[in-house]
């Protein structure tokens, strides 16, 4: 009879192939377009202003691993931004196939179907290994770090985002969610998902900004927000993005909430990690999100 941790893979498993399989492109070219939020959102919280900076970072590494690639979107920003001759390698458990559809045009890039928590030493070393938004959706996102530690060259760097632990009625609100559509499939989830998503519309079209004071028992920081963030950072996630379409912005609030597998984390904890496994850590950022921190091998 499988237990409650096998069921859980088997879930977020089949979550993330629905997911990638039925939006083969999701933010593939936003990825890598430097006007858009998503570009900014993820070289702003790996330390760089913009993306010359980012290429000066990628000069002269010659090995570079998307662990976790997805549909391959940032594995493509990772070869744009790198030297022409550098090879980038992808792999992922779930959407290997439709990553190696969507990069099938560029020289010097692999995808491999692999498990962050199986064998990985048939891909070699890796000058620069990028895992982000994935470590937190496996069994075990410390392993799963170490595994791929096993693969860094001499003065390598790996660059991890992990969810952070949120303000406690996030996290109820989030769980909550999370518990009553796992056990439907793609199509229900979706379906049952786009209130959520309406609400985040609705809210972000309001525009409307509140200044609130600290409330430490609930988590909630004081500042200025606007209206629908001020929701989504300390209540429950109801994504929106006007770059996106209504059904993309639904896929992007199903990622969050129907996977089974989705470990929130302290920056502390992720520290250690890196210090167990003598890495010197060169940039980290905290958001109301996630947790992002590269470090190097000493």
């Amino acid at each position: 009879m499988a237990n409650d941790n096998d069921l859980n893979k088997s879930q977020t498993f089949k979550s993330f192939k629905d997911k990638w399989e039925k939006n083969a492109n999701l933010a593939f070219t936003q990825t890598s377009d430097e006007n858009s939020d998503v570009f900014e959102w993820i070289i702003n919280r790996n330390g760089f202003s913009n993306g010359d900076e980012f290429r000066a970072f990628l000069k002269g590494k010659k090995r570079i691993l998307d662990a976790g690639c997805g549909n391959g979107r940032v594995t493509a920003l990772l070869k744009k931004y790198a030297d022409e001759d550098t090879e980038v390698v992808g792999i992922d458990l779930t959407a290997a196939h439709v990553a190696t559809e969507n990069l099938k045009h560029l020289k010097n890039v692999s995808v491999f179907e692999k498990d962050l928590l199986g064998d990985l030493s048939d891909i070699g070393t890796f000058d620069f290994i990028y895992s982000q938004e994935v470590l937190h959706h496996t069994a075990d996102p410390k392993r799963s770090f170490d595994n791929l530690v096993q693969l860094l060259r001499p003065e390598g760097e790996i660059a991890i985002y992990v969810y952070k632990i949120k303000a406690p009625l996030r996290e109820y609100a989030d769980d909550y969610v999370r518990n009553i559509i796992s056990d439907m499939n793609y199509e229900e989830s979706s379906k049952a998902l786009n209130e959520i998503t309406e609400f985040g519309r609705i809210m972000a079209k309001k525009g409307i900004t509140i200044e609130v004071p600290k409330v430490d028992i609930l988590g909630i920081e004081a500042g200025e927000y606007d209206l629908q963030r001020f929701i989504y950072h300390f209540f429950f996630k109801c994504y929106w993005n006007d770059m996106f379409s209504e059904e993309e912005n639904n896929v992007i609030n199903y990622d969050w909430y129907h996977p089974q597998i989705a470990s929130r984390h302290s920056l502390d904890e992720i520290l250690g990690w890196y210090l167990e496994n003598d890495l010197v850590v060169s940039q980290k950022n905290v958001d109301h999100y996630g947790i992002t921190v590269r470090g190097r091998l000493i």
